[in-house]
């Protein structure tokens, strides 16, 4: 029998090849990383998540966040904010540039999104969140979701009210990162009111936080009975998890890590796409994060690192990278 993890997912009008999913990820879930981590089977990515006022779309930085060519549809592209007309307004802007799905984050830690009484900030204000989705929800033709965490602070968990807030809203589906906005990133995911959550909305619930390997993928599903499961900080140097995941749901066995040989592939792939998106000065730059991530922990990995920061053209840290993964 075929793994529930592996059917499809219905989120609105659009359906999904399974339910393995990639979380949006400020600075990392790019175009190029979205794609890349597709191509490893994820059955849907979320775009970076984009700040609800139009004076940010001339910005370079959100223009690259909102480039979705070449994506496996469909697209879906996360928005952030905390006044009800801009949100909306983002909505649209998003729709007109090709999204198929607007996610509504109501998560991120971050304390510069948080300031704005955006992101996770929202959850402190349950009418707002109510005024904000139904404005979200009315005004685009496409399906909305939501990202959001357990609430805002340890004791105040709220989850199950937002929960049926979007719901009574319109929500299509709900992502839920198992800690509050306090936790930040700290300790351990909870799945228990993820679990409640699950039983208490008939809309998809996905669950998300310290998913890192695929029998915690399967444990995390089996414990909540989420109809997806969201990864982000494993896929980080590893986007070949949702393969694993995919294997073990299939065979129960683990697949061995990719060779170096096939590291090497993917990593200077990789470096293709993102310097043909991001051009030499940025791509350069951009691509040192991801280089660190595929590299921890190989031997003699630290003196690399710190040899690869200094190179200052695509050319030459490719072939820093090219050099360092040999067999």
């Amino acid at each position: 029998m075929t793994h529930p993890l592996l059917t499809p997912l219905k989120i609105g009008n659009h359906t999904i090849a399974n339910r393995l999913i990639v979380a949006p990820m400020a600075g990392v879930t790019d175009n190029p990383f979205r794609r890349l981590a597709k191509s490893f089977g994820a059955g849907h990515a979320v775009s970076e998540m984009i700040i609800a006022d139009t004076a940010l779309y001339a910005r370079k930085k959100s223009l690259y966040r909102a480039n979705f060519d070449g994506e496996i549809a469909p697209i879906s592209a996360q928005i952030a904010g905390a006044e009800p007309d801009k949100l909306a307004d983002a909505a649209r802007f998003q729709v007109d540039n090709g999204a198929q799905i607007v996610d509504i984050n109501m998560g991120c830690p971050a304390k510069k999104v948080c300031k704005k009484l955006a992101g996770s900030a929202l959850l402190q204000d349950e009418d707002l969140v109510k005024r904000l989705l139904d404005t979200a929800v009315n005004a685009v033709d496409v399906p909305v979701t939501l990202k959001t965490r357990l609430g805002f602070a340890n004791g105040q968990e709220n989850i199950l009210k937002i929960a049926k807030i979007a719901e009574q809203a319109g929500i299509k589906a709900i992502a839920i990162h198992g800690r509050t906005r306090e936790d930040f990133y700290t300790g351990k995911a909870r799945y228990e009111l993820i679990k409640q959550v699950k039983q208490s909305v008939s809309i998809p619930v996905i669950a998300n936080g310290d998913i890192d390997s695929p029998q915690k993928a399967l444990q995390v599903q089996a414990e909540t009975g989420a109809d997806a499961v969201m990864i982000g900080r494993a896929a980080q140097g590893q986007p070949w998890i949702f393969r694993d995941i995919a294997h073990f749901a299939k065979t129960g066995k683990l697949l061995a890590p990719p060779t170096i040989d096939e590291l090497r592939q993917i990593v200077l792939g990789h470096l293709d796409e993102l310097y043909r998106f991001y051009g030499e000065y940025s791509g350069c730059r951009i691509a040192r994060k991801h280089i660190a991530w595929y590299t921890g922990g190989l031997p003699n990995s630290n003196a690399f690192r710190d040899a690869m920061y200094a190179c200052e053209t695509t050319a030459e840290q490719f072939r820093a990278v090219e050099n360092f993964l040999v067999a």
